[in-house]
């Protein structure tokens, strides 16, 4: 049961739903990493390979999404941590 923050009625504590709780955040940056990964595998054969050369385009974009995804929720993570120190403090 989540309890209530006491020191004020009106404010209460933030309620964090279950797709955005720690161990999802972490196991989407673990997903993210392996999608950064295989970018980068697939620039560096797109490169060596001649007649894939236009093909390049994909795997800069899913490494800039992916990219993009690691940023924004580790910065998420950072925030909460912080806040619950700032709390807790």
């Amino acid at each position: 049961m989540i309890q209530l923050d006491e020191t004020s009625p009106v404010f209460r504590k933030f309620i964090i739903p279950w797709y955005d709780s720690t161990g999802i955040c972490l196991l989407i940056i673990f997903f993210m990493d392996l999608v950064f990964l295989f970018s980068a595998a697939g620039i560096a054969v797109a490169r060596e390979t001649p007649p894939y050369h236009r093909y390049l385009w994909l795997p800069v974009v899913l490494i800039v999404l992916s990219g993009g995804v690691i940023v924004s929720t580790t910065l998420r993570l950072i925030r909460r941590f912080a806040y619950r120190f700032r709390r807790s403090g």
